[in-house]
């Protein structure tokens, strides 16, 4: 028998030290390990981090380099970059399981024992000291650093009562409570937010990285430890809560820096993929891909707008909570009306509100106008943005003055016409409302090609936000839905108390 050519249940009917020798087992360090089956599965041309989507010509690459160089990693990049996630999957690139002594707290390999533990135990048992095998599920220990983290946390510290139970001396090292990092040895520790950990913590792991030394209360221990270390962290240019201390950065020797997706393609890839929508009556919700587009455009307008903290960066996690709202307004919709069956509508954006409020990070003038009308104003600049990728620029028309196709729909509502469309509205209702408007039907059917049918309305809707946006028309924000009219009658609504109009930008 070969060990390498084991499966996994083979090897768990392997019990001691003595039959392990009998496969012809030989120690693997973590970053070997890692090495080795990353080499595999670059030959065989394997996905090695399935689902990471954007990252397939820049981070990827980067990591299998650092892997392929025995690096220890740090992810630099803004929040709800997958960073984390990465970490993770690496996982994935260890052995399925790795013999461990059986009941030593360092998961000490049984030909390279580190414990005194699991060398007292071999030194008495020799062949038949017992093992046990380690999933690499297992193998993963993760660390938010926050500033209560503690050099016990991580190194380690005496443990008195140990002492006084096993009646030792102060002078054992059996004394000892080891902390997190040496319980993770010969897995991948990963230490969130590195920053956040404070410096003379993040002082005591540079001897761990470079030299497998750790000191514990006087304690001088030579611990040849065995991890795979990945770290992640925020750009430091920005946060005043810490910074990598210069040592530790020395140390670290691959800063890989992540990014959010290049492409709306890419983004819809990843939102749709992380939606949690199990459950969910997804055959009777209809979503067209330009409300798809639209989520993902308000995540692209948040991060270059001036009323959000760029440096702390948009998380995808906005568009993805965005998605999820967006459906749930469909599927709540369809149980009000006792429905088989609805297509999303723009109207459903208002569900969406609550999805962004929570994920932006606001500079001080966006405290100042509201988290709640900047994320109103977010989804109408994404309106304003992909309106003219469908139908032709309101204001260059109005400046041609001749052919001007949105005449028709402008000339009724300056008639005084008001329109309000409701997302709890049953279709039929919907449908009616919308087809009062003269001209929207023509315009939608002449310029859209192809045109769903079920999609009509849809868009038929999204020509009323485009021309708001573009103020060719007043749209005001309603507790259940929009309501359309004359932006020049809106004006002198204005100063009415009961007022509570969103209109365009400007109020922004």
């Amino acid at each position: 028998m070969n060990y390498q050519q084991l499966s996994g249940k083979e090897l768990l009917k392997i019990k001691t030290l003595g039959e392990l020798k009998s496969i012809g087992y030989q120690p693997l360090s973590i970053k070997e390990e890692l090495r080795k089956n990353l080499i595999e599965k670059i030959r065989k041309q394997e996905q090695v981090f399935e689902g990471i989507w954007g990252y397939e010509d820049t981070v990827i690459p980067d990591i299998e380099r650092a892997i392929l160089s025995r690096h220890n990693i740090n992810l630099l990049g803004l929040r709800g970059q997958a960073k984390t996630r990465i970490a993770r999957m690496m996982t994935q690139l260890l052995d399925e399981y790795v013999p461990v002594v059986e009941g030593a707290e360092l998961n000490d390999d049984p030909l390279n024992p580190l414990s005194h533990y699991a060398t007292e135990l071999i030194q008495n048992k020799g062949d038949h000291t017992p093992i046990a095998w380690w999933h690499r599920n297992d193998r993963y220990t993760e660390k938010l650093a926050t500033p209560d983290v503690s050099v016990a946390d991580l190194i380690g510290d005496v443990d008195p009562i140990k002492a006084a139970t096993l009646k030792l001396s102060y002078n054992d090292e059996r004394v000892i409570h080891y902390g997190l990092v040496p319980r993770s040895h010969r897995s991948i520790f990963v230490i969130n937010e590195l920053p956040d950990l404070q410096a003379r913590i993040q002082v005591a792991l540079f001897n761990i990285l470079q030299e497998g030394d750790i000191q514990i209360r006087g304690f001088k221990l030579r611990l040849p430890l065995d991890i795979q270390f990945v770290f992640t962290a925020n750009p430091e240019d920005y946060t005043n809560r810490g910074s990598i201390v210069t040592p530790l950065k020395d140390r670290i020797e691959s800063q890989i820096i992540t990014h959010y997706p290049k492409s709306i393609e890419i983004g819809k890839r990843i939102t749709v993929q992380e939606a949690k929508l199990t459950g969910r009556p997804l055959e009777k919700i209809h979503v067209p891909e330009l409300m798809k587009d639209l989520i993902e455009q308000i995540a692209i307008e948040a991060r270059s707008s001036e009323y959000v903290d760029e440096k702390s960066g948009v998380s995808a996690r906005l568009t993805i909570s965005a998605y999820e709202n967006l459906i749930s307004a469909a599927e709540r919709r369809i149980y009000l009306n006792n429905e088989e069956n609805t297509v999303v509508r723009m109207a459903d954006l208002i569900g969406v509100i609550p999805a962004i409020t929570g994920k932006v990070e606001l500079v001080y003038e966006g405290e100042q106008e509201g988290a709640g009308l900047v994320a109103y104003n977010l989804i109408g600049k994404a309106i304003r943005t992909l309106f003219v990728n469908f139908f032709p620029s309101p204001e260059q028309k109005k400046k041609d003055k001749e052919g001007n196709p949105y005449v028709l729909p402008l000339s009724w509502f300056g008639e005084g016409n008001t329109l309000d469309i409701l997302a709890s509205q049953s279709d039929k209702i919907y449908k009616t409302e919308l087809h009062k408007v003269p001209g929207l039907e023509d315009l939608v059917t002449n310029t859209i090609n192809p045109l769903p049918e079920k999609e009509k309305e849809f868009f038929m809707e999204f020509l009323l936000h485009g021309l708001a946006e573009y103020s060719q028309l007043s749209k005001k924000l309603l507790d259940t839905g929009m309501q359309f009219k004359d932006l020049f009658s809106a004006m002198f609504d204005m100063g009415s108390p009961d007022e509570d109009d969103f209109d365009d930008e400007d109020n922004v």
